[in-house]
């Protein structure tokens, strides 16, 4: 029985002595490798991370700014389409309004996959804060391949208008567009949609009423300003109605003349 207590003390001897070395070694290594993880030494690769900050943070950012909402410049009405009568074998026409909503100018520009078959009126300008106008869209329609009536067809043409902002006073030219193309928003792409011209709807009537307003516009644009100052002849040295008047004085002092 005392051999056994005793080879088993020893037993426990042997497994403590055996067992404390690991332990203590095991416990090192973490208190080591955890002094590490608290005072890390600078290396290569932390140096290389801490010059790529910069570029990580501008692609986040830009990342970001991808996500988030484009803001409008222009208001469109119609917003996402235009309406063409379907007439094919004739070219008809469509119209949109655009008003500037921002506080800035902005200059416009119309896109179109079809620029063999559509055009615009005007194909761009300048719009000051708060100032609209109609553009009035030209397209050709092709015939169907078949004799069949298709009013509904679907066509591939999209157009799309496109925004910058500009300061005020300047001229419009495409070329800002490619100067600035950082700066250009796509404001908004439209899909063509037709309208039977024998079924009268909502959409047709006030297609019909932008059309007309855009001629009238078109109209007042090509007349020359009034004159509300008085008309001027010549070199503007002598007005119509000053020069009756001197004729008729001088008729009047040369018949004097001869009287005498």
């Amino acid at each position: 029985m005392a051999i056994a207590d005793a080879k088993s003390h020893s037993d426990g001897k042997v497994w403590n002595f055996c067992r404390m070395p690991f332990w203590q070694s095991g416990g090192n290594a973490s208190s080591s490798s955890s002094s590490q993880n608290i005072h890390p030494q600078p290396n290569q690769n932390q140096q290389h991370v801490d010059g790529s900050n910069h570029h990580s943070s501008s692609t986040v950012s830009s990342v970001a700014r991808s996500l988030l909402p484009t803001r409008r410049r222009l208001r469109l009405d119609p917003r996402s389409k235009l309406y063409f009568p379907y007439e094919p074998g004739k070219q008809v026409r469509s119209a949109i309004r655009l008003k500037n909503i921002s506080k800035s100018h902005v200059a416009f520009k119309f896109q179109t996959t079809a620029p063999k078959s559509c055009f615009m009126r005007p194909p761009g300008g300048i719009l000051a804060p708060g100032e609209s106008l109609i553009a009035t869209v030209f397209k050709f329609v092709e015939h169907p391949e078949n004799n069949e009536k298709q009013v509904d067809q679907k066509s591939k043409v999209k157009f799309k208008i496109v925004s910058l902002k500009v300061k005020g006073g300047m001229d419009y030219v495409p070329e800002l567009f490619d100067e600035q193309k950082d700066q250009v928003a796509v404001e908004q792409i439209l899909k063509v949609v037709f309208l039977d011209v024998e079924r009268p709807c909502h959409a047709m009537e006030k297609l019909k009423r932008q059309l007309a307003e855009a001629e009238a516009a078109l109209e007042a644009r090509k007349k020359p300003p009034e004159d509300t100052g008085p008309r001027i002849v010549g070199e503007g040295l002598v007005i119509d109605e000053w020069k009756e008047r001197r004729e008729r004085y001088l008729a009047q002092q040369q018949v004097e003349v001869d009287s005498v």
